[in-house]
């Protein structure tokens, strides 16, 4: 009996370890790609099922797969929140075998999942989040970032209206890692250019009432309320402001980060003269009109610079994996900082060596409803920035994957400031038992 016992206990090892063997094995051999963002809250629409969209169009483009396998893609609604963010990812991870996390909406998710990707040695590609830490003081060698950045948009809205006469600024944050990020930046862009910041307040993620914090700017006098929030929180800023009769009292609204999506939501009548910067419309060229109607056509709304940067980030990651023969993070990553970025989305971007990749940006302003020709004609080009200009070199290029697991797990990574111990719950939540979550797959 017990000699019986002992052959069919080993076979059972043998079959589950054959089994798990198998798992790892089909897991090598295609590619999964995962976009992980926020579906149904403040950024459902700054990224959302858009992204999605754009991801698979981006697989389709390249052709379906990869290394003569099939190209997979998973994503998740993170609701904001990191500890929901870090235990999607992970489970993708050990679990599922996902190889690339894109797009990443609201800095503290994606502060947070880098810092575990950083671990895994897997690849993130940061498009929806705009804290700049992401490639500055929280950079790993695996972690890049599309699109735009705080800094960025701090040069070109920001640098722009000081130069117009705007230079007197009073923020209205959101308060989280990406509002105090683009204060920071901006107000480091006004004071350079001789302007004065009189005072901020700040107020929680989604929101609905403003009333007290556009009391505040007002009263504070300055002539540029900045409004260092994004998605449905700035919508029902602009919104709010426009009942209290700011912009009609004189003061002028900068929308410091707003996109196509915010501005269609919107509408013409309240958005009309808003000075705004993105990185991509659909309308600039013969390039990105083709590619907006393609999109158009598969969502009934044209991408914003976040769709449309979801697009290029999934699309390079797959040239790099094919351009090094393997989807070995270290071999992947040294590829993409290497390739030049040429798409739908920019004509010959680079990547820093710190995973910043550098594109020109638009300074762009909304039209009269009288100027728009047709739906989705919402904005006139004021002017081109240079992305080497307004995504400059950080003195700080590479941080070791050791070191910034190390500072987080005692604590000392350098996060943007209030955002350090969310993090490091989130990672140790990752560790957790998983909780109810929604996750869809195709192809």
């Amino acid at each position: 009996m017990g000699g019986k016992s002992g052959i069919v206990r080993s076979l059972s090892v043998a079959v589950v370890a054959c089994a798990a063997l198998t798992g790892v094995n089909a897991w090598a051999k295609g590619v999964k790609i995962g976009v992980l963002n926020d579906q149904s809250g403040v950024y459902a629409d700054f990224g959302g099922k858009g992204s999605i969209e754009a991801a698979k169009m981006a697989i389709k483009d390249f052709g379906g797969s990869v290394l003569g396998e099939k190209i997979e893609l998973v994503s998740a609604d993170h609701q904001n929140k990191p500890d929901i963010a870090t235990t999607i990812a992970r489970r993708w991870y050990d679990e599922e075998g996902v190889d690339m996390i894109t797009d990443l909406t609201t800095s503290s998710v994606a502060l947070a999942v880098q810092q575990l990707t950083a671990r895994e040695k897997k690849i993130d590609i940061v498009v929806g989040a705009a804290s700049s830490a992401i490639t500055g003081s929280a950079c790993t060698p695996y972690g890049f970032h599309w699109a735009y950045d705080t800094h960025a948009l701090a040069v070109s809205t920001g640098g722009a209206l000081v130069k117009t006469g705007g230079d007197t600024w009073f923020f209205l944050t959101v308060d989280y890692a990406f509002g105090h990020a683009l204060e920071k930046d901006t107000t480091t862009v006004v004071k350079a250019a001789g302007g004065k910041v009189l005072g901020h307040v700040l107020a929680p993620l989604n929101t609905s009432d403003f009333s007290s914090f556009l009391l505040q700017a007002q009263s504070s006098k300055a002539k540029i309320i900045g409004l260092a929030n994004a998605g449905a929180d700035t919508v029902n800023s602009i919104k709010q402001a426009s009942e209290f009769g700011i912009v009609a009292g004189g003061q002028r609204l900068a929308a410091l980060l707003m996109t196509l999506a915010e501005v269609h939501g919107l509408g013409l009548q309240a958005a009309q003269g808003l000075v705004l910067t993105e990185s991509y419309y659909w309308d600039l060229n013969d390039r990105t009109r083709a590619f907006g109607e393609r999109f158009y056509k598969r969502t009934g709304r044209m991408p914003n610079m976040v769709q449309a940067g979801v697009y290029s980030a999934t699309l390079q990651y797959l040239k790099a994996v094919k351009a090094a023969g393997t989807k070995d993070a270290d071999a992947v990553a040294k590829k993409l900082k290497e390739m030049p970025v040429n798409d739908a989305f920019t004509a010959n971007g680079h990547v820093q060596a710190n995973g910043r990749m550098v594109s020109d940006l638009y300074l762009f302003q909304v039209k009269k409803p009288s100027e728009s020709k047709r739906d989705w004609d919402y904005y006139k080009l004021l002017a081109t920035v240079p992305g080497d200009k307004a995504l400059p070199k950080r003195r700080r290029q590479r941080m070791p994957a050791d070191e910034v697991i190390g500072n987080l797990s005692a604590g000392r990574a350098n996060i943007a400031r209030d955002e350090v111990l969310r993090a490091g719950l989130a990672l140790r939540a990752a560790h957790q038992p998983s909780i109810s979550r929604r996750s869809t797959s195709s192809a």
